[in-house]
């Protein structure tokens, strides 16, 4: 037979904690806790009173979580986002941080940041230069998926093709498959490119 938990038809209610109630000349265990005179804060949780059932309904019946507070701050306080106004400094823009780290702080024995700064350098120029010439993002991504320098002709597009096809197709990798995927962009680049005016 499972022991079940027996769920207390008051909300709230503290069994068994030695306290009487704080209601002057009431001698009730006090089981149900109410806000004291110190509020929660920053030093930690607050004072906290203990009532029984009876005092606990009075208490509440005249308590005033808006007391002292003018009409702006109520209406802030009633807000769904109360609270939530400033940004946590882990997902603030700037982290938290002032300015950016410099490279030379960071110890780096395999040059990992470095060839990362180099790759992206090297991919913002890329995309820079493509811009100039007129080169959409589209046209683009189809040269870096087939390899080609920007000022690629017809005929090294065709070449380059015929590279990749070979590399990548099931028959000239003894029937593997894994590289169908790489073979489909390969396949749809060229296509996109042959149709492109650069390529006319």
């Amino acid at each position: 037979m499972c022991n079940r938990v027996k769920q207390d038809k008051f909300h709230g209610r503290v069994h068994h904690t030695g306290r009487i109630c704080n209601a002057p000349g009431c001698d009730e265990p006090g089981e149900f806790r109410a806000p004291g005179g110190r509020p929660s804060g920053f030093d930690g949780p607050g004072d906290y009173r203990w009532f029984c059932l009876e005092h606990v309904r009075q208490f509440n019946s005249g308590y005033d979580f808006f007391a002292g507070m003018t009409p702006d701050e109520i209406l802030a306080a009633q807000s769904p986002i109360a609270g939530w106004e400033s940004q946590t400094r882990a997902f603030r823009p700037d982290a938290g941080i002032d300015q950016a780290p410099r490279w030379n702080d960071f110890a780096d024995p395999l040059e990992a940041i470095q060839q990362r700064a180099r790759a992206r350098r090297a991919d913002a120029m890329h995309r820079q230069e493509a811009a100039r010439r007129g080169i959409s993002p589209v046209d683009r991504r189809s040269y870096e998926v087939l390899g080609l320098d920007l000022d690629a002709d017809r005929k090294a597009l065709r070449s380059r093709y015929s590279e990749l096809v070979r590399r990548y197709h099931p028959d000239r990798n003894g029937g593997d498959r894994s590289y169908e995927g790489r073979l489909q962009e390969v396949v749809e680049a060229y296509n996109h490119l042959r149709s492109t005016t650069a390529f006319a």
